[in-house]
């Protein structure tokens, strides 16, 4: 008798793990992909102080979005999170890193998509909103329109509450010389901040803000604004977060293009991206590109020597890059 029991006891012991086991929730996925520019980033002209500071900035934003992400928040709110770390910062040409127009002015971009509905908003030349991706989702969620430009942009933003600031809270020394080294050689230099994630709900949504083109002239707006060209998200494919020259990225629609590419060829997010970038090469443009698809799969090409960038996943572990090597 005490033999049977025995195997009797083993056996429910069996049975109850083997009911546990299929009770067992999958492992929450969930991810998020940022960058803070590309161009001509190479190891020899980086101080360590200064690659240093860089990847402590991309850390440091890459875990204000899984801070998010992590608790169940939405796609959304880490993207503009994300986002908002990098645009405080001066490090990057977005928000008070911005760079100078021609004029001597800041005029700053920004959009912002949900890939669950298609919604986008998005603002362009900007001069006194503080966090532009913010002023870029009020117009998604609060208007029916999806691109608000100017001073139109700026007193929408001040009506709905976001944080005005002068125009010479933008202003660092780093970028005025910048652009006085520019006009001399007649120069234009470009960069971008963006975030693209994905959810426990596995919803994507994509976000990018920049400060233009160093010495850009008559109002020029780039690729970040446009749906379709440097931003783009839908949870059937992938979000899309641009950068580069603005002018062959929208010429290319490279952030639909990516998406197309998956939805009609079905092509891998690793293999669209790469295809578009190429193309984007062909054209005379450099620039990359973070993608990421409702599988938590991520891609970031890009055809400079580096681009700033990084990602984070559900195990927390986050991980910056740089140079074209890393």
């Amino acid at each position: 008798m005490k033999n049977i029991r025995n195997a009797l006891g083993t056996i429910v012991v069996l049975v109850l793990s083997i009911i546990q086991v299929a009770e067992a929730k999958p492992k929450e996925k969930f991810a998020l992909v940022i960058h803070g520019g590309a161009g001509t980033i190479l190891k020899k002209n980086m101080t360590p102080k200064k690659e240093a500071a860089y990847r402590a900035k991309l850390e440091e934003s890459l875990k204000a979005g899984y801070k998010i992400l992590s608790s169940g928040g939405s796609a959304l709110d880490a993207v503009e999170a994300t986002i908002h770390v990098m645009e405080d910062s001066p490090l990057f040409n977005a928000g008070k890193g911005a760079v100078f127009t021609n004029a001597g002015t800041n005029e700053l971009d920004a959009a912002i998509m949900n890939g669950a509905d298609l919604k986008a908003g998005a603002v362009a030349g900007v001069k006194t909103v503080k966090n532009p991706i913010t002023a870029a989702r009020k117009v998604m969620e609060e208007t029916w329109h999806v691109l608000l430009a100017g001073e139109g942009a700026d007193k929408f933003a001040a009506e709905e509450g976001l944080e005005i600031v002068d125009p010479k809270y933008f202003y660092t020394e780093r970028r005025w010389k910048a652009i006085q080294k520019m006009k001399k050689n007649e120069q234009k230099k470009y960069g971008t901040v963006g975030c693209v994630a994905l959810d426990k709900d596995g919803n994507l949504a994509a976000g990018t803000s920049t400060g233009g083109m160093t010495n850009k002239r008559w109002g020029r707006v780039g690729d970040v604004p446009i749906i379709g060209a440097g931003t783009y998200a839908n949870n059937e494919t992938c979000a899309v977060s641009a950068t580069g020259t603005g002018e062959y990225f929208i010429r290319a629609a490279v952030a639909h293009d990516i998406s197309a590419l998956m939805e009609y060829k079905r092509y891998s997010l690793i293999k669209a991206s790469k295809k578009v970038i190429q193309k984007v090469g062909k054209l005379g443009g450099s620039g990359g590109v973070i993608c990421i698809d409702a599988k938590g799969n991520i891609a970031m090409p890009f055809n400079t020597k580096g681009m700033y960038r990084g990602y984070i996943k559900s195990d927390g572990k986050a991980v910056t890059l740089i140079y074209k090597n890393d």
